[in-house]
Order: structure tokens, then C-alpha cells, then sequence
């Protein structure tokens, strides 16, 4: 009789989802699952004794060998939206672009997919290099609609700016307008302007909402930039992760790279160069720049009113109001300078 393989959870991922009853179920429920989907895949656990497998916010991630000896994952996700949505999305990708999905389990949000470089992301080479192989992997995943069953459950862009315009300033007053008027309208402009553009101009394609330096992995057995024969990376030798996929302009996409690694941004006018940012991973992208300016201050609006209404965002606050002020024209003053602000996940979980 076979034995289901004891999988530790991280203890980050247990503290985040031991605050609510749904968190706590899906928690205990984790360790039967895993070994419900080991066995039903042929799947081993590939850990070092003693190590924990990978995570991300949402889920647990661990590295597996497939029956014919292949390296994959096991994703776990918390199941939620977007969680729902990621097969949908991988599956019209078919691995260009973005990791390849090997099998799925819709019911328990588990994927199986092939393994990457975990301890190798965009974030760990030269801008100028993420740059070029961020705009080369959007190119490859902005897929035009087509009659596959897949979109059918892709939310579209434009509507989520519908969305925005009712519900932003019911938030911003709700939390006692944790910012300028002016800021909230320059964002309402871009979903009214944006929304109804996207809805008539006929270049909805895929989007991946959240494509940050972090969610792009090198492919195993690629060379790191820069290093041997071949020189620096292109794009064929990465893969996009955990998208958060939606149907819409693909300008929508270039906000995370605009809101992660400002501590690189030049102590002298870093407004400029945050803008300068915008126009050049729009450029390696074929994208319009000012129609990318325009969703990531929307994008980072939304950001701010999220972390204004929980305790202790403080300094991811202050980074979605300095980014989102900037891209409006007018940095809002008395906020930390850009190098000061914490990045992405290192405020509280």
C-alpha cells in the first residue's frame, strides 16, 4: 500500500491562510490533495530532505518528476478567481511565452506544469536586458481572440475600467479620500477614455495582468544573460508565470514593470526616468506608450485604494501614489523619494 509523501507547507503560506475559516479548510484539506493529485498524475516529490517546497501568495508550489522521468511542478492554488482563470490562459498560450501546462484539475485550482529556474527571474539581470525579453514575451502572448472555449471565462479590460469608474470614487470617499480629488479623476479619465477605446478599437488580445520581473522565469538549460557563447538572453530563453489573465489592449500590461525595481531609478529626476521606463518597454513591445501611461496610473489608483483600506500598507501606499501621481504629471509632494519605498511584497503579507 502506498504511503502519500509528507509535503511541508511554508510557513509563510500557513500564516496567511490561518486568518480565515475558508484558509484554515483549504489548509488542512492541502496535505490530502497533494497526495490525491501525486498518485493520479504519477507524480514524486522532488525535495531535498528537509526543504520546503516553493510559494507564491496564493499557493504552494513543488517540484516534481513525472513517470517518464520529466521535470515538472505541482502548483496548489488557493482557490479564487484568479486562481480559476491561470489553465485557461496557459492553455491558449501552449508554452510560447509562458511555462507550459502539462495537465489541470479545475475542480481544486492544481496545475502541473514544467519545471523553470525558480532562483532565476527577470528581476536578477540588467534593466536593459528586461527590458528586450519582457517586450519579446508580450509580443508572444498577446494571442488574438479566437472560437476556442478558453476565453469564454477571461474577463475584458474594458469592462473591468467600467467597473473602476463606479466603484474608485465610492472607495475614495469611503475611506475618508485618502488622496488628492485631482488624482482620482485622472484615473476616471483613463477608465472612461481607455474603456471606450478598448471597446470599439479591435486590438483586443490575451493579456498577462501581472507580468513583473518576478513572474519571468529563465527555461531550464538556458545560459544566464550575458554569460557564455551565446551572449545576453532573448526571450526564447524565459517564460511567463502566474498570469492574471484578461482580454483588452495590451498596453494593460506594462504597469508591474513601472511599479517593481524603482530603488534603480536615478536619484536625480526620477519622474523622468520612471516615464522613460513607460516609453521603452512600451517601444520593446510594439505598444503605444501614452495609452500604457494612461492604464498603469488607473492600475496604481486602484493599488492606493486598496492599500489605504487595510492597516500597516503604509509604504506600499506611498509607492502607489508616487508611481500613480508621476504618471499623471504632477508627483504628489511629501512622499518618500522612489528609492526609499518598500517593493512589492515587502510590506506586510
Amino acid at each position: 500500500m502506498s504511503t502519500t509523501p509528507d509535503i511541508p507547507v511554508p510557513p509563510d503560506l500557513s500564516r496567511r491562510y490561518s486568518r480565515t475559516q475558508a484558509g484554515r479548510d483549504w489548509l488542512a484539506a492541502l496535505p490530502g490533495l497533494i497526495g490525491k493529485l501525486l498518485e493520479e498524475w504519477e507524480l514524486v516529490p522532488d525535495l531535498a530532505p528537509g526543504a520546503l517546497p516553493w510559494n507564491g501568495h496564493g499557493g504552494i508550489v513543488i517540484p516534481v518528476q513525472g513517470r517518464a522521468g520529466g521535470a515538472a511542478v505541482l502548483k496548489v492554488a488557493f482557490p479564487h478567481e484568479e486562481a480559476t482563470r491561470e489553465r485557461h490562459a496557459l492553455s491558449l498560450w501552449g508554452g510560447r511565452g509562458a511555462v507550459r501546462l502539462l495537465a489541470a484539475d479545475g475542480g481544486s485550482c492544481a496545475l502541473l506544469l514544467d519545471r523553470l529556474e525558480a532562483g532565476r527571474s527577470l528581476h536578477d539581470v540588467p534593466l536593459e536586458t528586461a527590458v528586450r525579453v519582457w517586450g519579446g514575451l508580450v509580443r508572444q502572448l498577446s494571442l488574438v481572440p479566437d472560437d476556442r472555449p478558453e476565453w469564454q471565462d477571461i474577463d475584458h479590460v474594458a469592462a473591468r475600467a467600467e467597473q473602476w469608474s463606479d466603484e474608485l470614487p465610492e472607495t475614495w470617499e469611503h475611506l475618508a479620500r485618502p488622496f488628492p480629488r485631482w488624482l482620482l479623476e485622472a484615473a476616471l479619465e483613463v477608465c472612461q477614455t481607455r474603456g471606450a477605446v478598448g471597446r470599439r478599437s479591435g486590438k483586443d488580445v490575451l493579456v498577462h495582468a501581472d507580468l513583473h520581473y518576478l513572474n519571468i522565469l529563465a527555461r531550464r538549460g538556458t545560459q544566464e544573460p550575458g554569460r557564455g557563447a551565446d551572449g545576453p538572453a532573448d526571450p526564447e530563453s524565459y517564460a511567463a508565470i502566474d498570469p492574471q489573465p484578461m482580454i483588452g489592449e495590451a498596453e494593460f500590461s506594462v504597469a508591474p514593470v513601472l511599479w517593481n525595481r524603482l530603488r534603480e531609478l536615478p536619484v536625480k529626476d526620477p519622474g523622468a526616468a520612471l516615464l522613460a521606463r513607460c516609453r521603452e518597454f512600451s517601444a520593446a513591445a510594439g505598444l503605444d506608450a501614452e495609452a500604457a501611461r494612461q492604464w498603469s496610473l488607473a492600475r496604481e489608483v486602484e493599488n492606493a485604494l486598496w492599500y489605504a483600506s487595510r492597516p500597516h500598507h503604509d509604504g506600499d501606499l506611498a509607492r502607489s501614489l508616487w508611481v500613480a501621481s508621476t504618471l499623471a504629471g504632477r508627483t504628489l509632494p511629501d512622499l518618500p523619494a522612489p528609492q526609499e519605498l518598500p517593493a512589492p511584497g515587502e510590506g506586510p503579507a
